[in-house]
């Protein structure tokens, strides 16, 4: 067995594995690098421009997974695109977003080259999608490459619990396995219940290691930490002020929604409003559509039923009034520049009585990054657009993670018993910490690392 790995930079970047199993090729996600534009953002597809890829499987519809798809096929114009159900009702919606905001970034930085795909050519490569439920063996090899005597390589995906459709992805050939984690979520969150990789053994693990730089706190849950978010919102709205929550539009979003329409319910919160983005809203409306085809917990939490959603759009924002108690859970995790988010936290900032509060991952190098590093008081290169800021308003961060704590990692690893595990998707120290800690625990597994470009053979 080969794997290379097409990722363009050491850390989370760009996914995309290739195997090549028993002569039969497969790539494993097409991601996008999130902090990269243009050709730039892509995976290292000349790496494999020659190979006669037979398909391309999705682990899930993040864009760092799923964000390059259409250029992938390019390059390979006869391989076919295998993905989860629930993933096959996301993934269009997720790679037309990608073009606007590919036009966006062309029009305001002048790169000409964007955006790298047209709404035309996804429409054209969209029939070659094929959505499978969890847990059913799919031969996914060309049929003239079936050889006698042989039996044609399979796939299954499991259900990861990291967001709507997301996926491990078990790869069986004659002699040898190996299973892709994708991004994985073990414990269940509020909606989603964690993943059903009970019986899961293969020869090769691709094992990905987001958090394995991160120890958790002693005490902390999950529960716990609901519970301080909630606490906090309560205190804001004492003294008048608004939430913003910057979330990403798949999970992130309806986790969030899903937690205050329980509290809503409740009474711990007052009914009310809720502001989210447009692209949040319709992702939240397919999680409701599927919720009767999703492990999950609260099968009849109908968000769009239970609260009360008002789509922000970038327009308004200078217009609305921050009155007492207004609650946003705005798209752009990251507060990425020309988003709703973005300008609302702008307003926020100045102002002691409002909040925003961050409940997932934020890279250093972006306005959200830098906002959180910054101290009450200070002044801070907050974005390009936005200029500097000062922290007056509530500043905090609550761990509500979609990704895997690395102890949970460790001990999949034990329940997998590879021959091999390959680290990847997480930094140098993430991987640092999971190689270190499997040779103690399992001393017999091999444990690789390639880097960006860089081919294995298992």
């Amino acid at each position: 067995m080969r794997i290379l790995n097409l990722n363009n930079d050491k850390d989370i970047g760009a996914s995309g594995w290739f195997v090549d199993i028993e002569g039969y090729k497969l790539l494993m996600d097409a991601g996008s690098h999130p902090k990269r534009i243009g050709h730039d953002s892509l995976p290292q597809y000349s790496l494999i421009k020659g190979e006669d890829l037979d398909a391309v499987a999705i682990s899930h519809c993040h864009h760092d997974h799923v964000g390059s798809l259409p250029l992938a096929l390019d390059y390979f114009p006869r391989a076919h695109v295998l993905m989860t159900e629930l993933s096959y009702f996301l993934i269009e919606r997720i790679l037309h977003n990608s073009v606007n905001v590919m036009k966006s970034q062309r029009d305001e930085l002048g790169i000409t080259d964007l955006p790298l795909y047209t709404h035309d050519e996804l429409d054209d490569i969209a029939p070659r999608f094929q959505g499978f439920k969890y847990n059913r063996e799919i031969e996914w090899a060309a049929f003239h490459k079936t050889r006698k005597g042989f039996l044609s390589p399979t796939l299954e995906f499991y259900d990861a619990g990291h967001a709507l459709g997301s996926s491990g992805i078990m790869v069986r050939g004659n002699k040898q396995t190996v299973f892709y984690t994708g991004d994985v979520c073990f414990k269940d969150q509020t909606i989603l219940r964690g993943a059903r990789f009970e019986d899961v053994k293969a020869d090769v693990l691709i094992l990905e290691t987001t958090r394995g730089g991160r120890e958790v706190p002693e005490g902390q849950t999950r529960e716990r930490e609901i519970e301080r978010l909630i606490d906090s919102i309560q205190r804001v709205f004492k003294r008048k002020g608004c939430v913003l929550i910057p979330v990403f539009a798949l999970g992130r979003t309806q986790e969030m929604l899903a937690v205050l329409a329980l509290m809503m319910r409740s009474g711990r919160l007052k009914r009310q409003p809720v502001f989210i983005g447009g692209l949040g809203r319709v992702f939240t409306e397919i999680y409701d559509l599927e919720s009767h085809r999703t492990h999950r917990n609260h099968s009849n939490l109908i968000l769009n039923e239970n609260l009360d959603l008002t789509v922000l759009d970038k327009k308004q924002t200078e217009k609305i009034k921050l009155t007492k108690n207004r609650l946003f859970v705005l798209t752009a995790g990251m507060l990425t520049e020309k988003t709703a988010a973005h300008d609302i936290a702008l307003r926020m900032l100045q102002e002691e009585r409002h909040a925003i509060f961050f409940v997932g991952y934020t890279d250093p190098d972006t306005p959200g990054g830098r906002l959180r590093a910054a101290k009450h008081g200070e002044t801070f290169h907050f974005s390009q657009s936005g200029g500097d800021a000062t922290v007056n308003c509530e500043i905090d961060s609550f761990d509500l993670t979609a990704h895997a704590d690395r102890d949970d990692l460790l001990d999949f690893v034990g329940h997998v018993a590879p021959s091999t595990v390959v680290l990847g998707h997480g930094s140098d120290d993430s991987r640092a910490w999971m190689a270190e800690q499997i040779k103690r625990r399992y001393p017999k597994i091999k444990i690789m690392e390639p880097g960006p470009g860089e081919s294995i053979e298992v």
